[in-house]
């Protein structure tokens, strides 16, 4: 017995199961071995200047100079802080918030894959469901005499949005 309907899943489901999840990591150029290189200098200089250390670092340097801009009074001081303090130290902590909020990124996009992939799996036990039925209400159709007919396209004049169009009410209105 066949279904009044077939359903053929859509090919990006296949493709999506297939890649699995977007990551950070994954958009990294790799084409060629000096692209390969070119980005694990890359990843290693921000692993290491976007650490709390390399922070604490700068800002002992940055320390060793503070004497002398407050010396030179408060231009001095001023590009001391914007120069000095301002570049090197919060540059590194606002790559570690970076380097945070990336893996955030990472894992928010993880747990939405697996949250996607569990709604395609629960779509698919409702399609399976809906085939049983299909099935269960032809052959109904069959022994009442009623020859089932699939609903293809919706007439003209129902909107699935308006719920108060009637298919009687699109009649009447033609």
């Amino acid at each position: 017995m066949s279904s009044i309907y077939e359903h053929i899943p859509h090919p990006h489901v296949h493709a999506r199961r297939a890649a699995g999840p977007v990551k950070v990591a994954d958009q990294h150029d790799t084409s060629s071995p000096i692209a390969r290189v070119n980005t694990w200098l890359a990843l290693w200089i921000t692993k290491v200047v976007g650490s709390m250390w390399c922070a604490y670092a700068f800002g002992i340097m940055d320390l060793f100079s503070l004497p002398t801009a407050i010396r030179g009074g408060t231009g001095t001081l001023i590009a001391w802080i914007a120069q000095t303090f301002l570049q090197l130290v919060l540059l590194s902590i606002i790559m570690v918030g970076q380097n945070v909020q990336a893996e955030a990124a990472d894992k928010r996009a993880e747990a939405t894959y697996h949250d996607v992939t569990a709604v395609l799996h629960e779509n698919a036990q409702l399609q399976a469901h809906l085939i049983a039925q299909d099935k269960l209400l032809t052959m109904m159709a069959a022994k009442m005499g009623i020859e089932p007919v699939p609903v293809i396209d919706l007439p003209e004049g129902i909107d699935v949005q308006d719920e108060s169009a009637s298919p009687d009410a699109a009649a009447a209105a033609e």
